[in-house]
């Protein structure tokens, strides 16, 4: 074959390789058709177990039953390598509940925004606090996650030297931070505890009636404590993400019905505003 021809040859093959349309009809192939693949946490309760009680099994079901497709789960503890092990290894096609801009995943659009909370007794004295700066919490035993966001605030408010820590990454199996520490501030050990409203919010909702979980919306100082969350898929699989893009456009009002009845605390998109199931 002449030289001129085989270089013809080869730049035809490339065109063909990234023509539109071609990536994405190689990367979709991936995607099951027979089931909604998702990877989750077996004991990450509220927001998923292996009993399907979790609101993120209630959101797969939501979207499974658009695509006309039952669920199947593969299990994995939400630790390190999870989406190595999950995702990545083509053991699932979607996970739920993944903040914006995470680069281990290709994200689709948020489907919701929530912050972390202070958690307080709703008929105690911290009941009015709206801040971690308020003089209130002076001279108070807080109970944070180590290495979370809020930390850094309780930092800048004097409020680390006689705070209670509580380990960020665990097997929840075997142990369980969250609700370790409002055990702790059920019984008084903790005046206060900070937690991520969607897993703070739903298990005061369901365990701990005399609570009350305060959004903090109100901190301008950074770090951030609002998030927006999404459904993470493999990176490239586009034809996938704007399939679920969709669906979370028509089906907004009963994502947002499942989650307030679980008692995950809803902000505007800005994280400045809490919102009422009538918005």
């Amino acid at each position: 074959m002449p030289a001129w021809a085989d270089l013809l040859r080869r730049a035809l093959v490339v065109a063909l390789l990234f023509a539109p349309g071609t990536l994405a009809a190689q990367t979709s192939d991936l995607v099951s058709n027979n089931a909604l693949r998702v990877c989750a946490d077996p004991a990450n309760y509220p927001m998923s177990n292996d009993a399907g009680e979790g609101y993120e099994n209630k959101l797969a079901e939501l979207i499974a039953g658009q695509l006309d497709l039952p669920v199947q789960y593969t299990w994995y503890p939400q630790a390190t390598g999870f989406i190595r092990n999950t995702l990545k290894a083509k053991r699932c096609d979607i996970v739920m509940g993944y903040a914006q801009g995470h680069e281990l995943v290709l994200n689709t659009n948020h489907y919701f925004t929530s912050a972390y909370a202070l958690i307080v007794p709703e008929d105690g004295d911290l009941a009015k606090v709206q801040t971690l700066g308020d003089p209130a919490l002076d001279g108070r035993r807080v109970g944070i996650i180590a290495g979370t966001p809020p930390a850094a605030h309780m930092a800048r408010n004097g409020l680390i030297a006689k705070a209670k820590v509580y380990n960020l990454v665990v097997d929840r199996r075997h142990e369980s931070p969250v609700v370790d520490m409002l055990d702790d501030l059920a019984a008084g050990d903790i005046d206060a505890g900070i937690l991520w409203g969607p897993l703070g919010g739903p298990l005061v909702k369901s365990d701990y009636p005399g609570m009350k979980v305060v959004p903090l919306v109100k901190e301008t100082l950074p770090p951030r404590l609002f998030f927006r969350i999404t459904m993470g898929v493999r990176q490239g699989e586009k034809v996938w993400q704007r399939k679920l893009n969709s669906l979370i456009r028509r089906n907004q009002d009963e994502i947002n019905g499942i989650l307030w009845d679980a008692g995950v605390p809803l902000l505007n998109d800005l994280g400045t505003e809490v919102l009422e199931p009538s918005q």
